[in-house]
């Protein structure tokens, strides 16, 4: 497979000032030496951007709309070397890479109908002496930081309300997984994209990537990461005033109640636990069950977890790939071991599936008898584990679910009791609640609140990230001052 090394800069693919080599964490083996941008670089990009913000600004929606549905048409057609990229920089199990290559179809598709939808609008006059309308326009250059855990998903998440709005992008990808961006890249420049509109391009420096934060050219800076990046980002960036769209990870709890489906409950729980081995922003970390159904609903567990398939294998029908390298493989382990030596209780996996001697596998691993003293409980795991802790009507039950950062990004609730359900999702602090579910997609909002997010991906409400609102207000019965018609 010939995959893409070079970053995407002024409208051509260039070599960085420095390579880095990006591994395959299901089979600990290279799959290509890519660029990776310096100091040099990154200012390129950012004048590329600038001078390239007044032209994309002023262009006709229908311009945008053209030039993005030109890229959703090679994503389409290019759709297995895109997929194949995310499945060897990741290790993501095949089936699973069609949700990343989907996402973006649907963000350049779904942003290029939306733009047309977004209108200015009038406001009412109290004295009924002037006319008033409020204007939608780009907001500036943007800078995107991804998460590497679905490298096209989350590009897409920033690309189609970008170029949608008329603000010229750059994309920072993860250094772990820049194989798909830069494709995408790839892409831009074979359509012959405007210069500057789209920038991709990985760092292997902090600094070097700090220098895209601290510059003042950027007007919106976005984030998928942790709480810590976000905060390290807004500190570097405070050189000037910028608007922040920021989704930063998660610790999400989980409501089961005695009347749930608990089949139901147990299949949602393990499939967004164990897919992507658990590395996702919205992934169940502290399930929370009632006494009285804790053992049936900890069996269904139980099974699934042992049922999961485990491994790196195109033509396997794999649950849980691996995790994303070494390190988090350690940390997943000391969480595990640490809990079980503060009294958990182990009940299916905690360490290398067995027969998979190479790449950072994880056996989906199942705990019970958690408690908030834990750390397994506190950190949000990012990995393949499902924490049970039980509860009763002694448990205060709302404390410990908003125990998470002061706010949260999703909650979810399982119960047949409609009254019982409201109730809890009026008191959770998260920015979403699925109740009896899990459903996600580009037109539906997706944002935390408090510590864990400010802004939105998907739906209309991202288009709002990368727009400014200015007022024009004229006295009424006038029509020219000095040849101007205000």
């Amino acid at each position: 497979m010939n995959f893409p090394t070079q970053m995407y800069i002024d409208g051509v693919l260039a070599s960085g000032s420095a390579t880095r080599e990006v591994v395959n964490p299901g089979t600990e083996t290279a799959v290509a030496t890519v660029a990776v941008a310096g100091t040099n670089d990154v200012e390129r990009a950012l004048q590329a951007a600038k001078a390239a913000f007044p032209t994309s600004a002023a262009a006709p929606s229908a311009e945008r709309q053209a030039w993005m549905r030109k890229l959703r048409d090679e994503v389409v057609a290019n759709e297995d070397w895109l997929r194949t990229c995310v499945h060897h920089e990741m290790g993501k199990p095949w089936a699973q890479t069609e949700e990343d290559w989907d996402r973006l179809v649907d963000s350049l598709d779904f942003y290029a109908d939306e733009i047309a939808r977004l209108h200015d609008y009038g406001l009412t006059d109290r004295a009924g002496t002037h006319t008033h309308r409020m204007v939608y326009e780009p907001a500036g250059v943007a800078v995107a930081f991804l998460a590497w855990n679905f490298p096209l998903l989350n590009l897409a998440f920033k690309i189609g309300p970008a170029m949608a709005a008329g603000c010229p992008i750059i994309i920072r990808p993860s250094d772990a997984t820049p194989i798909s961006a830069y494709a995408v890249g790839a892409l831009c420049e074979k359509i012959g994209l405007p210069k500057g509109v789209v920038q991709i391009l990985a760092t292997e420096s902090y600094d070097v990537a700090d220098a895209l934060t601290a510059s003042t050219i950027p007007q919106v800076i976005t984030l998928i990461g942790s709480t810590k990046t976000g905060q390290h980002i807004m500190r570097t960036g405070a050189t000037s005033i910028k608007r922040y769209s920021m989704e930063l990870g998660g610790n999400a709890p989980v409501l089961v109640f005695e009347d749930a489906d608990l089949d139901l409950a147990a299949d949602i729980v393990t499939g967004v636990k164990f897919s992507n081995a658990g590395q996702i922003c919205v992934s169940p970390n502290r399930v929370f069950v009632a006494e009285a159904v804790r053992d049936a609903f900890t069996k269904k567990v139980v099974e699934l977890a042992k049922a999961a398939k485990v491994g790196f294998d195109k033509d396997a029908d794999i649950t849980t790939g691996p995790v994303i390298d070494g390190r988090a493989w350690t940390r997943l382990k000391r969480l595990i071991d640490d809990a079980v030596t503060e009294g958990a209780t182990l009940l299916a996996g905690g360490d290398r599936p067995a027969g998979l001697n190479a790449g950072h596998y994880l056996a989906p691993t199942v705990l019970t008898d958690v408690t908030e003293t834990m750390a397994v409980y506190r950190q949000e795991t990012f990995g393949p584990i499902v924490s049970i802790v039980p509860f009763d009507t002694k448990t205060d039950l709302l404390r410990m679910a908003n125990d998470c950062e002061e706010g949260g990004l999703t909650a979810y609730i399982f119960t047949r009791d409609l009254a019982q359900a409201e109730h809890y999702a009026a008191r959770l602090r998260y920015g979403e609640i699925q109740i009896n579910s899990v459903k996600y997609d580009i037109d539906l909002p997706h944002g935390g609140i408090g510590q864990l997010g400010i802004g939105h991906d998907c739906s209309a409400l991202a288009l709002h990230d990368y727009h400014v609102q200015k007022r024009i207000t004229r006295a009424k019965g006038t029509t020219d001052f000095g040849g101007l018609n205000p």
